[in-house]
């Protein structure tokens, strides 16, 4: 019976490492797992600790995140001693890379971060993990965990313009003004218009989606013709006036002015904020304008598309309607938008603004003085 005990006794595990995380340190551990740019050993890492403070045992957060009960208990301890930098860094992994040794790999991983950032592949565009690590004479494995840990995805790139308007501080400020603080008694209308909205019918019906298959749609398609959607964005409701017409010169553009201030009470003025196209600085818009002087343009920067909130509503209607969406003519188009326009309207939710001018103005200011770093360069 002793021996039983014993042996019982040798067999006890120990208890897991306890987490306490504070308020701020929860919310670390959130941001790193909601970033774009966290690596996913870190975000992984992140969910196990969030778990482990949750009392979850090691050997569920094992399961629920595809790795070892042992790779837990080691996150946990590391957290428990260290914090956040704990999971933040590997460990040194010693002599390893063609026998580098530790402080041989920090060198060789700056150097790779300087090269990666400062030049670029002979004819190439940009730096692959197999044509960095031929460069640099180590294995495209530990190219890919030095981008991982410096945050770089070569590999990946944004789309931006920088205004050159010489009156962007006051167009951003009048706009802004308009978000944030709208006057009383009037109503505030984001107006732009989606052109050349294609009516694609598939040349083959696709597969509907289903377990372990996404979806599928031929790539070829038969073009039915082409339509275009001026919307009216009510910045403080979220409501969305929207028309389809054939065509976008100042006529249709008018047209459609028109119709927004007939279905706006009429007590109230009309702030309305557009782009600098020229249809919306025609003479004929100028006349009605001074003929109804309750409704005033606001014009936003040139190259600031963002500025300007009906973009939102533009880039939901394409995602959820449009991009997929197989269409037998333009009829059918266009009764989809109005479709797309009153369920939208249905469930009312406005975009709201929180991005000051003054905060604006800096991150304008620091990308200026980039671009004329680099063309000095």
């Amino acid at each position: 019976m002793l021996g039983n005990i014993n042996e019982a006794k040798t067999h006890i595990m120990p208890a897991p490492i306890a987490i306490t995380l504070t308020e701020l340190e929860r919310k670390e551990l959130e941001k790193s797992i909601s970033s774009s740019i966290s690596p996913v050993r870190l975000i992984k890492r992140a969910k196990a600790i969030l778990l482990a403070a949750d009392d979850v045992p090691s050997y569920q957060i094992a399961e629920l995140l595809n790795v070892s009960k042992d790779t837990v208990g080691s996150w946990r301890k590391r957290y428990y001693h260290q914090r956040f930098e704990g999971i933040v860094h590997d460990r040194p992994r010693g002599k390893n890379h063609g026998g580098k040794s530790t402080s041989e790999q920090k060198k060789l991983a700056k150097a790779i971060i300087k090269k990666t950032t400062q030049e670029k592949p002979d004819g190439e565009t940009h730096w692959s993990t197999r044509t960095m690590a031929k460069a640099m004479g180590t294995t495209h494995s530990f190219v890919n965990r030095v981008w991982q840990q410096a945050g770089l995805k070569p590999h990946l790139h944004k789309h931006f313009k920088v205004s050159n308007d010489p009156h962007f501080e006051e167009k951003l400020q009048d706009v802004i003004g308009l978000y944030m603080n709208p006057p009383e008694k009037a109503v505030v209308f984001c107006v732009d218009e989606k052109s050349s909205i294609q009516a694609l019918d598939r040349t083959q019906p696709g597969l509907p989606l289903k377990k372990g298959r996404c979806g599928t749609m031929t790539h070829d398609y038969k073009r039915h013709g082409t339509s275009t959607l001026f919307a009216a964005l009510n910045t403080a409701t979220g409501e969305v006036i929207g028309e389809c017409k054939k065509r976008h010169r100042h006529e249709e553009f008018l047209s459609f002015l028109k119709s927004v201030e007939k279905q706006t009470q009429s007590d109230l003025d009309i702030h309305i904020i557009v782009d600098n196209y020229a249809t919306h600085k025609h003479e004929n818009v100028k006349k009605w304008l001074k003929r109804n002087p309750r409704v005033q343009l606001h014009f936003i920067p040139t190259s600031s598309s963002w500025l300007n909130l009906v973009e939102r509503f533009f880039g939901l209607i394409t995602d959820k309607a449009l991009r997929r969406g197989v269409f037998t003519s333009v009829t059918e188009l266009e009764t989809r938008i109005q479709e797309f326009i009153d369920q939208h309207n249905h469930k009312l939710k406005p975009f709201v603004w929180t991005k000051s001018a003054s905060k604006i103005l800096k991150k304008v200011s620091r990308a200026k003085k980039a671009l004329s770093f680099q063309s000095v360069v």
